[in-house]
């Protein structure tokens, strides 16, 4: 995710990145002002408060993180919905291994901000939510037999994966549970060859 050179949107990549890294209530405004190079009168016209920050960069890291996520696995997938409910560990995995990774942004949001009714909680919660909606329309797309159930199994193996990544330092989570996800889904169907 590139870094604007200016206004909100250098504040909200700025203020992002260090959520990230070191956590929410760990990050101070006055860190985020300075490595943002912005004064607190630049601030203040573009946001109430922290809070209102962190909302925004969870609900900015939420779009940037569904285009990319939908770009790779298009990338990978080619239309087949089948295939990128498999692709979708694939590019997990590569995010496992990459040297950047810090874990989930929206777990560790929901981690901080336990209470459901923070905004900060909902906005992480969306994110899921807009995951769960996406899943299911793949596996509608698919055939899926009783999809419901196989989208609720599917995302718990998913944010099992990330949390076995992350706590457990464990680079083959996504392999593990694509592995569980292919048999989840059976043979791939054989056509039915026209009648003569």
């Amino acid at each position: 995710m590139d870094t604007p050179r200016e206004g909100k949107g250098r504040l909200l990549a700025v203020a992002i990145d260090l959520f990230y890294t070191h956590g929410f209530n760990a990050v101070g405004l006055d860190r985020i002002l300075h490595e943002a190079g912005v004064t607190k009168t630049t601030f203040y016209k573009h946001f109430e408060s922290k809070d209102q920050l962190m909302v925004e960069a969870v609900q900015v890291r939420d779009r940037w993180e569904q285009e990319a996520w939908m770009r790779a696995v298009e990338q990978r997938a080619c239309g087949e919905p089948r295939v990128a409910l498999l692709a979708m560990f694939d590019v997990l995995d590569e995010w496992f291994n990459a040297p950047d990774f810090g874990g989930c942004m929206f777990i560790n949001a929901a981690a901080e901000f336990p209470n459901p009714a923070d905004p900060v909680h909902q906005a992480a919660m969306a994110h899921k939510a807009s995951f769960h909606d996406w899943v299911t329309s793949l596996a509608r797309e698919a055939g899926v037999p009783d999809a419901a159930r196989f989208v609720d199994q599917y995302v718990m193996l998913f944010e099992g994966a990330l949390v076995m990544r992350q706590a457990h330092a464990r680079n083959d989570a996504a392999r593990i549970a694509r592995a569980t996800v292919e048999l989840m889904l059976g043979p791939q169907p054989t056509a039915t060859p026209p009648r003569a």
